[in-house]
């Protein structure tokens, strides 16, 4: 039988059940929400999205676990999913809403995210998660933890080909964190924000560790020493900014290329201020960041990583008005050394660049990798391959200025000619050798200085003369594995005509499932 209500009728009723899912959280909610100085799931979503741009998903959608004894049945089930646009460029979204039922993921919710997912992928466009909910729906059980795998696989299965982004802005606890983890960049809130698999209270009641939860899974700790965050921000809105600007460098996919803009920055502006910025002692260091900033369009860099595997500087920038990614030995840290932190960082952020084609230059101070037991032991050797392998991997435009130390292992290891680097520049500063002159005189001559009346003396004199013969880049330049030796003061001129002439390179490379990086 049809009905005869009125069509009036009918959008009126629509309307009612459409406004009660816009304000799905009770009243109360909403206000502890609030007084946390948190935004509600949508408030986040119009902030980050260009005005009157989002389209919602599933928006009377509901769960239907009446079963597991859940009586009210809130439409949107606890996340707000649809798309819009950021800058004017599509993208997806979900945004978990705290205010119903904690943000707990059940089956229906689950549902809606494997959705938009699915949509990101197939349209190509960036995914963004805005996470801010209580875990797996308890009362729906096993089946949340089924829904979480179904987010899970479409993470790994996104990977490389859209970017992923998740944005942590209240609790993210047990299995719910995988799905950021697997993400390409994540973002956290100081003092809002928590990750961790098992809370304070697990921890003490198996340990028995006292800790806090912004100790245990706060914005301060995985940022500075899990290596977690990515990006920290001091309240939401600082953060919701941050992610608009990191999407100007990114393209929409891996088939695209990164979203170029007008140069606003003379592409012949000379840097001769890099001319005074080395140390006349090699011993003495300075901010590689200073470098950066000088050569890159209008001094703009996004730092990744800033305040975890700080001996080297990863980021993104512009040079001509395109995005480029950028990794530099960091002096002022370590003197630059390669550990376990810092090449895990850059290798995880050359692998990102080189997956959304976005060119890479490499800036070498590097004297070696970090000696020590704990180094060793922590699997220096396999950590250190990641770096090594990444950059083997990468076949966007590579291109490399070394400043001053280019020892070693280390040397090959950050992007040397022979790894694949396209185009290779030294400064006359450069030292490429096997390693420091003090530790090639100790081995090359340890009978003359044992032998010496004035040993002191001697090492001395063999230092300098070790210096003068390979503590430059002329050798490595006549044989060409450095393509120019240039004034500093010329860097950018040579990157910007490098990145044009590399702007078609193509690299065939051989058919396979995938490589084996070590893990």
């Amino acid at each position: 039988m049809v009905s005869d209500q009125p069509l009036a009728e009918r959008l009126a009723d629509l309307e009612s059940r459409k406004e009660e899912a816009r304000n799905a959280g009770s009243e109360r909610s909403v206000a502890r929400q609030h007084e946390k100085g948190k935004m509600l799931a949508r408030e986040r979503i119009e902030y980050l999205l260009d005005p009157g741009s989002f389209h919602e998903l599933d928006m009377l959608a509901r769960h239907r676990a009446h079963e597991a004894g859940l009586d009210s049945r809130p439409y949107t089930d606890g996340v707000v999913t649809g798309w819009g646009t950021v800058d004017g460029r599509k993208i997806f979204l979900f945004s978990q809403d705290f205010t119903v039922m904690g943000g707990a993921l059940g089956e229906v919710f689950a549902e809606k995210i494997h959705k938009v997912m699915d949509l990101a992928e197939s349209v190509g466009a960036p995914m963004i998660g805005l996470n801010d909910g209580a875990g797996a729906r308890i009362q729906e059980g096993v089946v949340s933890l089924d829904a979480y795998g179904g987010i899970f696989r479409r993470n790994v299965k996104a990977s490389g080909v859209i970017p992923q982004i998740s944005v942590i802005l209240g609790p993210c606890a047990g299995g719910a964190v995988y799905s950021p983890a697997m993400t390409d960049f994540i973002f956290m809130v100081r003092e809002r924000s928590h990750m961790f698999i098992t809370g304070p209270d697990v921890v003490k009641t198996v340990t028995g560790e006292e800790v806090t939860l912004e100790q245990l899974g706060g914005a301060g700790s995985h940022s500075s020493k899990s290596g977690v965050a990515t990006f920290v921000g001091e309240d939401e809105q600082s953060v919701l900014d941050e992610v608009k600007y990191l999407l100007s460098f990114l393209p929409a996919n891996n088939l695209e290329e990164p979203p170029a803009s007008a140069p606003t920055d003379d592409p012949m502006r000379l840097t001769p201020a890099l001319s005074n910025i080395i140390p006349d002692s090699p011993n003495i260091p300075y901010d590689m960041v200073d470098i950066i900033t000088e050569v890159m369009d209008d001094g703009e860099f996004l730092e990744y990583h800033a305040a975890w595997g700080r001996s080297i500087v990863c980021g993104f920038s512009r040079l001509d008005g395109k995005p480029v990614g950028v990794v530099g030995n960091q002096p002022k840290i370590l003197a630059g050394v390669l550990d376990i932190e810092s090449s895990e960082k850059a290798a995880r952020f050359v692998r990102t660049c080189d997956a959304f084609n976005i060119p890479i230059i490499t800036f070498v101070d590097v004297p070696g990798f970090l000696p020590g037991v704990d180094q060793e032991h922590g699997g220096i050797i396999r950590h250190g391959a990641k770096l090594l392998y990444a950059y083997c991997e990468a076949s966007v435009p590579r291109m490399q200025v070394i400043t001053r130390k280019a020892y070693g292992g280390a040397y090959v290891v950050m992007d040397s000619k022979s790894v694949g680097c396209d185009y290779s520049l030294a400064w006359p500063s450069a030292e490429l050798a096997v390693m420091g002159p003090n530790g090639a005189v100790e081995i090359l001559y340890r009978r003359e200085l044992q032998a010496a009346a004035d040993p002191e003396a001697k090492r001395a004199e063999l230092v300098a003369a070790y210096t003068e013969r390979n503590a430059n880049p002329y050798i490595a330049a006549e044989r060409g594995y450095v393509d120019d030796v240039i004034d500093p003061a010329e860097t950018r001129v040579k990157l910007v005509a490098g990145l044009a002439m590399l702007a078609s390179k193509r690299e065939e490379l051989p058919q396979r499932k995938h490589g084996n990086v070590p893990l």
